[in-house]
């Protein structure tokens, strides 16, 4: 086939750091090419310089588009050529309609008019084209995540767009959302639209890739095509992380002593639809030494559940008992929370976990301010210090502890966070996504951290929605659905299969969608 996208030698530095070195990537005409690497090796830098945000000039090496050397000066340049790129974080506005967001800054118009008869005449087609049924007039917020994935696709498509590039889009997605978009992707490629797909989940990259780059470091490492070559998932994670995950999950001495949490008939109701009960009379226990995971379908009340229980940071009309080593805890208020010895580690870290314009130093001893201070005066010594053994224990990846965290990859950002709540030296930790949009290295260190956790007497809660997850680090797994608890399993004996069967068993009873969303902080599932 022709090589519709040639990028040749290209090397990118910052301050010193050298993002990309000598990086050749080729994308042929109706391909789907799949990007992969460890967070930081340089998959976003690549497609930053190929679209334009880094403009020709800022890096070196050539880019070709259809046999021509091109030299993007900005975003713009790229776009009118049919290159379009979804970013992970969406680039849409809540409250403007499906319409209104796809022409947002080229509305066709009549006589410098907009014309809105044609606006909403093209969205109905370019909607129909990615498979959604939903009203031109209807407002981007009233959508799930996966929908909107599938409005952005249709932006691009707006802009005659030839090579598609999505950066982590199915990150934020459940299974059935997920499938449909990588449906869509196929279906772009029967059609002659090429894709880039960078993604961590190497199950989705092997059903839809044609072929798949392996970056490591800033340098193209490996490239496997799967038209044929049979996809081998451990020679791309050996190339991702140079070494050989043998075993995806550590091992861990389990010692599960007394209860080290425990919530009796726990009851919240919706902060703004007062009426609406989320969580139901809930009981749970975690052990010191044991890892539980909670299962469940997006918007089975998992993240209410955990912020309740920090310091009733989400939801109003909460009761119930929670007790701490076997006496009563009152956790009226988040600092009450943290002084009593529970830490949060949210499931959104760029809006509620991290400062992104402060460094790693201030990030990692934000919650411990009195560890580092002096009279209500922050040492700046002891600060250091303090943050310095963080980067090292916990393996940060960043120039120093004064880069600022929004410049991090996605795995060392979440260590970030997760330094920040063991500075606090708490006794249970609820964990929420803790892998979510990282790749399969950072993932291996976390549960290592988890896993050091438990061996030191903590208790630990882990909210996923990857179930091999659940079954490789966790003792026993809760499943949830609508804000109540309709299974438990050991970990010897718990598989997918029941899993699926405990949820899918209670949704009919329920009449839950299964394509409802997880809520986030102060909003909850709608």
């Amino acid at each position: 086939m022709t090589a519709m996208l040639e990028m040749r030698d290209v090397s990118k530095s910052f301050a010193g750091v050298q993002a990309l070195r000598d990086v050749n990537f080729t994308v042929e005409a109706g391909q789907i090419h799949a990007l992969v690497g460890e967070n930081g090796a340089g998959k976003s830098t690549l497609m930053k310089v190929l679209s334009g945000v880094y403009p020709a000039g800022s890096y070196e090496g050539s880019i070709l588009f259809d046999g021509e050397e091109r030299r993007f000066r900005d975003i713009n340049d790229s776009e009118a050529l049919g290159i379009i790129i979804i970013h992970q974080e969406l680039a849409l506005i809540p409250l403007m309609s499906i319409a209104e967001n796809i022409f947002l800054s080229r509305a066709p118009s009549r006589f410098g008019v907009i014309d809105r008869d044609a606006v909403y005449r093209r969205t109905a087609e370019l909607l129909t084209q990615v498979g959604l049924r939903e009203s031109p007039d209807t407002l981007v917020t009233d959508l799930g995540v996966g929908k909107q994935q599938l409005v952005e696709i249709a932006k691009a498509l707006s802009k005659q767009v030839r090579l598609l590039i999505l950066d982590e889009p199915t990150a934020s997605l459940n299974e059935a959302d997920s499938a449909a978009l990588l449906d869509r992707l196929l279906a772009f490629r029967a059609q002659g639209i090429a894709s880039i797909l960078i993604s961590h989940k190497l199950n989705e990259v092997a059903r839809v890739a044609d072929r798949i780059t392996v970056l490591r470091d800033g340098r193209t490492v490996d490239s496997l095509d799967c038209r044929i070559e049979q996809v081998d998932e451990d020679r791309i994670i050996r190339s991702m992380v140079n070494r050989d995950l043998a075993h995806r999950f550590p091992e861990r001495k389990v010692a599960i002593g007394d209860p080290a949490m425990t919530v009796e008939n726990w009851s919240v109701y919706h902060p703004l639809h007062t009426g609406r009960q989320v969580i139901k009379n809930v009981d749970f226990k975690v052990r010191r030494g044991e890892v539980v995971g909670i299962a469940g379908l997006m918007g089975a009340g998992r993240t209410e559940f955990a912020m309740s229980l920090f310091g009733r940071a989400w939801g109003y009309n909460i009761s119930g008992r929670i007790s701490l080593d076997g006496r009563d805890a009152n956790l009226a208020s988040v600092p009450a929370a943290i002084h009593a010895g529970l830490a949060y580690v949210t499931e959104d870290r760029k809006q509620l976990g991290l400062l992104l314009a402060d460094d790693v130093r201030k990030n990692v001893t934000l919650a411990s301010l009195r560890q580092v201070s002096d009279r209500g005066v922050i040492d700046d010594v002891v600060e250091l210090k303090a943050a310095s053994d963080y980067r090292n224990r916990m393996r940060i990846r960043c120039s120093d502890v004064y880069q600022e965290a929004g410049q991090l990859s996605g795995g060392n950002q979440q260590k970030v966070v997760l330094s920040k709540w063991l500075m606090t030296d708490p006794q249970v930790l609820l964990l929420d996504e803790p892998t979510r949009g990282i790749d399969v290295g950072a993932k291996y260190e976390i549960y290592c951290i988890i896993n050091e956790l438990a061996e030191a007497g903590k208790g630990v809660v882990v909210i996923s929605s990857e179930m091999p997850e659940l079954l490789g680090i966790c003792d026993r797994i809760c499943v949830m659905n609508d804000g109540a608890f309709v299974g438990e399993f050991a970990k010897d004996d718990a598989t997918q299969e029941k899993i699926m069967r405990a949820i899918m068993r209670n949704v009919r009873m329920s009449g839950t969608s299964a394509h409802g969303g997880e809520a986030r902080a102060g909003d909850g599932a709608q």
